[in-house]
């Protein structure tokens, strides 16, 4: 079966001399049909590019790719980039699967669609109607990975054919070349066709893909002198004498599109090929393209230039009704212009959904646009954008023709501008709303609307440009009376803008500052909750005590019905967890906030408060609530289409949880996760920051320092330290690096520096930061009083702050510190309160502790118990460091050590099979997580596991699941 829009023939072009082409089309078809028995997902897929410049024959290689396809059973995509529509975007892509779509009614869609619909449907051209924020652009852009993925399954074998690469939208281009390296684990063949001189500097990640092997691109060369007089002959007659032939050839430049075209004149002008003919064969030649092909335009009679230059303007393939307006002659004279100029060779019916017209070539669709007066040209388009929004194409369709617009201070272009960047930013194209959005600012706007068009320009930008995001805010804030309900959002995004480019103070100052100056009591208090929420996030606040006791007193007489109030009393919890105060003070203060909810996606609020909400509860030991609110937070995230950096902080925070609980394998999964979705956003350096430093925690709790080292060192971790306030402290983790690798004198000067730093905000609490207990180990050995002094005044805190984890916690270390006979009774109350506790690794360092000290005591029994339960506990945990320790002290005691349990296995459980399966399929994740009865973040940890045991990801798993050892039963 084939779909979407075939590239128009310009005759029956000969495929001379591209032997090894259509050599590496055919094996390549072979790979994705031929299966010899083996079930349909055994088929193998890929990209095959050609390239050269125009005329060098692409488009007839990629007509026989449809033509081969197609007789091999295949369903074909099919899009064309075009020159004049560079700058809708998508536009590509909405080539290659709305006739799909098409095809299926509305409830259909939706339910092909699933989860995704919302996330996609803007992209695709359908109309979302859910949630009115739009999602990021690697959202969008895993939707359509889904999409492609499922389609593919369900229509295999799928060949996509994409013409004049060079031409296409970059946001269809850089979703091309994201998900074509999966093509190779798909029976899906990507056939695509550019000049590459002129390929955009942006579609690097595209050339990339082609040029990836060795066989990629196909390179056209022009045809030799003997091809050219074949195609002569074979339209003249066999007795064209060679000198004629010759200069075919040297008129033509060996051009296989400007060689099957005057041949074709050549026949229909009734020519030989003899000598007689060579004055007559020149001036046919020079009507093939440039100053000949216009003049024979010319020749068709006025109207007919008209209309062709509308098709020009229009761009293809183009609607002949609007053409018809456009060119300003009636409906008859359209249809008669039309088979003028398609007897000419000059245009063609596409086969596309309404049948619009296009271009023979694009040489030709270019010389045409080219010829149209400037002037003239200008006034078309103005026209064409009326004419596209009053038929009902949409704003994006209207405004890519404003952009060709001189601005004349247009309140409806503005307007225009404004919706069509509304829809992008709903597809996930921030630079095409950027666009958009910066032509309606030079038009320009009313004053009364500059303001507010400075916001939207701004949020535009903010994922692809955040200083530039500053500029526009600050320009914004300067604008005459500003709507204050405007002016708060406004000074929220510059506030986040500032802090993403580490400019924590400004971002804590600017709310501060609008707080004071606002006059409605609403505004006031939602910039107070922004002016806390970046003091608390910055590192250099310089009186952060002062800044507490003012949040302490706003929260005391606030009843948390509104969401500024909400956030208030959130950020008091966040802050009694770092001062030290009671839990159940934090504790108190967290519940007061969630009533009501804390949306992880407020368009004015940031989710810094809903995650530190959240966090309360994991370090006051209620870690299975914070995973509650986490797991709400991110499929909050997942809805919308939020899979950037939100998903990403999300992700490795919610390891976090896992490793304060014990569940270290699971933690690394999680955390890993969200470290690879923080690699793929541009600019998610804080989510780096904060999954970096918990997976290096992690990977030290299971006794792996080597490659705990290598992360930090390919992340720069720990060689300089943000203007932000990260968490777990980034000081603090390389600190604990440096004494796993037994560098403690450096350890101790880094931990030293952060207990000053620490001490000087007031914030005490070692459930967020065990600076003091690191530091006791690091100077036991050569300060034994001061590590015993640091690590009594933590237990203090601890014990101030009144979970039982920390206090344990605490314990263990000055028992750890104080050595010999008195250390058994702190081991002893760190074990009691560890048992507790949620916190499973703790209790097994704890355990494992007190076993080695009762065996230095010579109390063996003692310790065997202590020592079975530690590695019991660090077994299930996934400690291997800690569980080895203690099989080497059962050992050394003569006691037979257990067996170990953890370690992953080349094996996948059932479930994991199957999921796998189901993945692989490309079943939508709701009907997954049903059949396996899991959540959506269950399945997640589940095909994370299947990653780590394959040695894959989501691309090769089809691969990798074929040659994986089915589970036992």
């Amino acid at each position: 079966m084939a779909t979407g829009l075939r590239q128009p023939s310009t005759g029956n072009r000969s495929l001379l001399e591209r032997r090894q082409e259509l050599r590496a089309l055919d094996e390549a078809l072979v790979r994705l049909c031929d299966t010899d028995g083996d079930p349909p997902h055994g088929r193998r897929g890929g990209v095959v590019a050609f390239t050269g410049p125009a005329g060098m024959g692409k488009t007839t290689l990629l007509a026989r790719a449809r033509a081969e396809a197609v007789a091999r059973g295949c369903t074909v995509l099919s899009g064309r980039g075009g020159e004049t529509e560079q700058e809708l975007a998508f536009r590509v892509l909405r080539q290659l699967l709305q006739p799909s779509l098409a095809v299926l009614d509305d409830q259909e869609r939706r339910a092909f669609l699933g989860s995704w619909y919302d996330i996609v449907a803007a992209a695709l051209g359908l109309e979302a109607t859910g949630a009115a924020r739009a999602p990021d652009p690697l959202g969008v852009r895993d939707g359509l990975d889904w999409v492609m993925t499922r389609l593919t399954v369900r229509r295999a074998p799928v060949v996509v054919l994409l013409d004049d690469a060079h031409w296409a939208d970059l946001e269809s281009l850089g979703w091309l070349a994201s998900f074509a390296p999966r093509a190779e684990d798909l029976p899906l063949l990507i056939v695509t066709a550019y000049r590459p001189d002129e390929l955009p500097p942006e579609a690097d990640a595209f050339r990339a893909l082609t040029e990836r092997h060795g066989e990629r691109p196909h390179s056209l060369a022009p045809l030799t002198e003997a091809a050219v007089a074949r195609i002569v002959r074979n339209m003249v007659g066999e007795a064209a004498e060679d000198a004629f032939c010759a200069e075919c050839w040297t008129l033509t430049g060996g051009s296989p599109f400007e060689t099957v075209e005057l041949a074709a004149r050549l026949d229909e002008a009734g020519l030989t090929g003899i000598r007689a003919d060579l004055a007559t064969m020149r001036s046919l030649a020079s009507a093939v393209k440039g100053p000949g092909l216009l003049d024979r335009l010319h020749r068709l009679g006025g109207p007919t230039v008209r209309f062709a230059w509308a098709v020009a303007v229009l761009g293809s393939p183009a609607p002949p009704e609007l053409a018809a307006t456009l060119a300003v002659v009636g409906a008859e004279e359209g249809a008669a212009a039309t088979e003028r100029l398609r007897a000419a060779r000059i245009l063609a019916t596409g086969t596309g959904a309404g049948g619009g017209l296009e271009f023979v070539h694009p040489l030709i669709a270019t010389a045409v646009h080219r010829a149209v007066p400037p002037g003239l040209r200008v006034g078309m388009h103005n026209t064409a954008a009326e004419a596209v929004r009053s038929a009902g194409l949409g704003p994006t369709a209207a405004a890519r023709h404003l952009l060709e617009v001189p601005c004349e201070g247009k309140p409806a272009a503005v307007a225009c501008l404004r919706e069509a960047a509304r829809e992008y930013l709903r597809a996930g194209a921030p630079e095409a709303a950027r666009r958009v959005l910066a032509r309606a600012l030079q038009e320009p706007p009313p004053a009364e609307e500059r303001a507010a068009l400075l916001h939207e320009l701004a949020c535009a930008t903010f994922l692809i440009d955040p200083a530039a995001t500053v500029s526009h805010l600050r320009d914004a804030l300067a604008e005459p009376d500003v709507d204050p309900g405007l002016r708060a959002s406004i000074v929220f995004r510059l506030a986040q803008a500032l802090a993403h480019t580490d400019q924590v103070a400004e971002a804590a100052a600017m709310p501060g500052q609008e707080a004071r100056r606002a006059g409605n009591a609403r505004v006031r208090l939602r910039m107070q909750a922004d002016h806390f929420v970046w003091s608390a996030f910055r590192a250099d606040e310089p009186d952060s005590a002062a800044r507490s006791r003012r949040l302490a007193r706003l929260a005391e007489r606030l009843p948390g019905r509104r969401l500024e109030e909400r956030y208030i009393l959130g950020l008091r919890a966040w802050d009694a967890v770092l001062r030290g105060e009671p839990r159940r003070t934090a504790l108190a203060f967290a519940e007061e906030a969630l009533p009501g909810g804390l949306s992880w996606t407020s368009e004015h609020q940031g989710f810094e408060v809903p995650v530190s909400v959240a966090l309360v509860f994991m370090y006051a030991d209620q870690p299975g609530r914070a995973e509650e609110l986490f797991t709400q937070g991110l499929a909050e995230c997942e809805r919308k289409g939020w899979r950037g950096s939100h998903l990403a902080l999300g992700q490795a925070l919610f390891g976090y949880i896992r490793y304060r609980r014990g569940s270290l394998a699971e933690a690394e999964d999680l955390v890993r996760t969200g470290l690879g979705i923080a690699d793929r956003v541009a600019g998610a350096v804080p989510a780096q920051w904060f999954a970096v430093g918990i997976l290096v925690q992690t990977l030290l709790a299971r006794g792996r320092v080597t490659e705990a080292r290598r992360l930090a060192d390919r992340y720069r971790y720990g060689e300089a330290v943000p203007n932000a306030v990260i968490y777990p402290d980034p000081r603090t983790v390389h600190a604990e690096l440096l004494l796993a690798e037994g560098r403690h004198r450096a350890a101790a000067r880094v931990l030293t520096e952060v207990g000053d730093w620490l001490d000087g905000r007031a914030w005490r609490n070692p459930a967020w930061c065990p600076w003091q207990l690191h530091l006791a180990r690091a100077v036991a050995r050569t300060e034994p009083g001061r590590a015993v002094d640091l690590a009594r005044d933590a237990v203090r805190r601890a014990r101030d702050f009144g979970a039982a984890s920390v206090i344990g916690q605490a314990l263990r270390t000055e028992a750890e510190v104080t050595g010999g006979p008195a250390a058994l009774e702190l081991y002893g109350a760190a074990v009691e309160c560890l048992e507790a506790s949620p916190a499973a690794y703790e209790l097994a360092r704890a355990l494992v502790g007190h076993g080695v000290l009762l065996s230095r005591n010579g109390r063996v029994q003692e310790a065997a118990d202590r020592l079975y339960q530690g590695l019991e506990r660090a077994v299930h945990c996934g400690a291997e460091g800690l569980a080895g320790r203690a099989r080497a002290e059962l050992s050394a005691a003569g006691l037979r050590p257990l067996p170990l349990r953890y370690g992953q296995t080349d094996t996948l459980t059932a479930r994991e099979r199957r999921a796998a399966e189901l993945t692989v399929r490309a079943d939508p994740p709701d009907v997954i997580a049903k059949e396996l009865r899991l959540t959506a973040q269950g399945v997640r940890q589940v095909l994370s596991s299947v990653y780590r045991k394959l040695g894959t990801d989501a691309a090769g798993l089809g691969r990798a699941l074929q040659n994986a050892p089915r589970p036992r039963s």
